[in-house]
């Protein structure tokens, strides 16, 4: 028995299939566009909770003001992060439908494609 028979990531890895899909040019885009997207969106949203941790830490007196009633700037931020959690999420499913799928839906095709020849 190969590593290949007990590792199924394994052996996608070496399958020659993969390999030639993966010197495609559609998949470096379909890389770039991934990250092209997520590594600006998790810099600002750490960076944002980062402001959130930093100005509940050294900035009580701004974050303890009173905005309305008992709701504070504090209680503010930290509903905001929620919300942009979420609203990080709804911006990458709509990314993700738009601009990813479609193209890994070319790159998916492909590849079943020369797989179901026999290669």
């Amino acid at each position: 028995m190969t590593t290949h028979d007990h590792d199924p990531d394994q052996a996608a890895r070496h399958d020659p299939v993969y390999d030639e899909l993966h010197a495609r040019p559609e998949f470096t885009e379909l890389r770039r566009l991934y990250r092209g997207f997520v590594f600006p969106a998790t810099v600002a949203f750490l960076s944002w909770y980062l402001l959130y941790v930093v100005m509940s830490n050294w900035a009580g007196d701004f974050m303890s003001k009173q905005v309305f009633g008992n709701i504070n700037v504090a209680l503010i931020f930290g509903l905001l992060q929620f919300v942009t959690t979420f609203l990080l999420a709804w911006l990458y499913s709509r990314y993700s439908t738009s601009k990813l799928d479609p193209l890994a839906k070319v790159i998916d095709d492909e590849y079943r494609a020369t797989k179901a020849k026999g290669h």
